[in-house]
């Protein structure tokens, strides 16, 4: 899927805050976006780049989207690891999400290394692994 083709993808849909799973993150982010398609293999969700809309709408500012991700899952809301292990969680990954949940500081500081590492070496290879592994998985 190209950039374009991507970003066309999460674009804002009208009912989207009555939606289960929401997922507010930073549409220029090679790895987010990576990780979203895996996450839609098996949970729908209405994935918003929140360059693309106004986050007010759901109680957020820029600034707190810009720094991490948000997500809301039955109208409750989480940010950050605690979003990724909520989201891991109703995806079926119980065991990581537990983990997570378990382990809130070395969770919190392994998130914040990898949203702030994004261009490193590590990262963009995980993100190149996880897009073919998106390539090769059935729709």
């Amino acid at each position: 899927m190209g950039l374009s083709k991507e970003r066309e993808h999460y674009h804002v849909m009208e009912d989207a805050k009555d939606s289960r799973v929401i997922v507010i993150f930073d549409g220029e982010c090679r790895f987010c976006r990576a990780c979203l398609i895996w996450l839609e293999r098996k949970l729908s969700v209405k994935a918003l780049a929140y360059q693309d809309i106004d986050p007010g709408i759901y109680g957020l500012t820029y600034e707190q989207c810009s720094k991490e991700l948000h997500a809301r899952i039955d109208n409750q809301a989480s940010a950050g690891a605690l979003a990724v292990s909520a989201l891991l969680q109703v995806r079926g990954n119980r065991i990581l999400a537990s983990l997570i949940q378990h382990f809130p500081r070395l969770s919190g500081y392994g998130y914040r290394w990898v949203a702030s590492h994004r261009n490193s070496l590590v990262i963009r290879s995980a993100t190149k692994i996880l897009e073919r592994v998106n390539r090769q998985l059935p729709d």
